[in-house]
């Protein structure tokens, strides 16, 4: 059914509050309450659209002439001005300049060397934990690999580097709208602008590190320079919680499917099927936004120019038009094309190295760990994110 609003809105509407604690926690109803709505929906509690279905999710990320980035991609004013400039919040060739330099180190070829040492880090780590048999698998799993390696290879100072996690989780959650999550996370992420034009500098960076090769790429007029702090933070937080939640989500979802580990450990050359369907079920990024920089007709509902649409990746990856049994974890899907690293010109930049620390721990889970025994769990209250801050497990053996 399609109305007209008083204000010109056109298309269904829907007065859930998705940024609701309950909803946030458990969202899938909420998902599932807007896809049926249409493909997109206008949340009244919010004034921004939501995209909800596979197809409209990925409509947007893929026609970024209309859906812009440079406008910010967040949920509110303020946070879109903070990151203006960075490579998420950019377009056309200065969107391609800031990539073509932070992806460099991040391609498969350029990975490629690191991938005996990461799997010896992942091996060392595994072989530690199993010994002790019950930890935390969302800290003392899945937080080491991504810790130990980006912040080595990004370079950064010494000083202050042990905040990364808090600022990469409070950056995050200043992407979503003005709630209270939002401000109270916005004085943490002070600190981490502070850090990133104070202290990830020419002269205290890692000689060869991907932090220096910013400056560089500035120094040989390849991007602006006042543009290599908000750039820093694209090695600074995206690199650490998402991986980090993706890490965590895969520990709980095979302690809750035994049967799903059983078939991976019978086939390792399933793991990187496991990986896929878990990122499509918990998108560790749940969504971000676009700026709607032209009047716009998709299914029957007129976008104006000026509006906001929320891209929500978690209920794309949930569409049972386009994923069979959408809730059902299954580690033979290999759901290839997930949303869970985005899609489009500003698919995840870390993809490929978020593959690789994921595969390296399970490889080397698989042939020692037959049980993840699951006693507790704490699940992180986030704008955007998607995980948990606690997991008792023990690794049985």
């Amino acid at each position: 059914m399609t109305i007209t609003a008083p204000h010109g809105i056109t298309g269904p509407r829907s007065d859930l509050d998705v940024f609701l604690d309950s909803e946030l926690l458990d969202p899938w109803a909420g998902y599932r309450q807007l896809r049926d709505l249409g493909p997109v929906a206008f949340l009244d509690r919010y004034d921004m659209y939501a995209a909800t279905r596979y197809d409209a999710v990925t409509h947007v990320l893929r026609t970024p002439e209309v859906f812009v980035s440079s406008e910010g991609v967040m949920m509110n004013d303020e946070m879109n001005q903070v990151l203006r400039g960075n490579t998420l919040c950019s377009d056309g060739a200065a969107h391609d300049a800031s990539r073509s330099v932070i992806v460099k180190p991040l391609t498969p070829k350029a990975l490629r060397p690191l991938q005996e040492s990461i799997q010896v880090e992942a091996s060392t780590l595994v072989d530690r934990l199993v010994e002790r048999g019950r930890i935390d698998a969302a800290t003392e799993l899945a937080q080491h690999l991504p810790v130990a390696i980006v912040s080595n290879l990004v370079g950064l100072p010494e000083e202050g580097r042990e905040r990364m996690l808090v600022w990469a989780s409070e950056m995050f959650n200043c992407f979503g709208p003005m709630n209270d999550r939002t401000i109270n996370s916005f004085a943490v992420l002070g600190e981490m602008m502070e850090y990133a034009t104070t202290q990830a500098v020419p002269g205290k960076l890692k000689p060869g590190s991907w932090a220096e090769a910013i400056f560089d790429a500035a120094d040989r007029g390849d991007v602006e320079r006042d543009k290599c702090p908000v750039m820093m933070i694209d090695y600074m937080g995206p690199s650490l919680d998402t991986t980090i939640f993706a890490i965590g989500n895969a520990v709980w979802y095979f302690a809750k499917h035994p049967d799903q580990w059983d078939l991976v450990r019978e086939d390792p050359k399933l793991i990187p099927s496991a990986i896929n369907e878990v990122l499509r079920l918990e998108a560790p990024i749940q969504a971000f936004s676009r700026y709607v920089a032209v009047d716009h007709e998709y299914e029957g509902v007129i976008m104006p120019a000026g509006s906001r649409v929320i891209t929500y990746y978690g209920a794309g990856n949930r569409d049972e038009r386009h994923y069979p049994e959408p809730d059902r974890f299954d580690v033979r899907r290999n759901p290839t094309d997930h949303l869970g690293f985005g899609a489009g010109p500003h698919a995840c930049v870390g993809m490929n190295l978020a593959r690789m620390e994921m595969r390296a721990l399970f490889e080397s889970l698989v042939p020692v760990v037959k049980r993840f025994e699951l006693h507790s769990e704490q699940r992180a209250l986030h704008n955007v994110l998607r995980g948990f801050t606690s997991l008792d497990v023990t690794l049985h053996v």
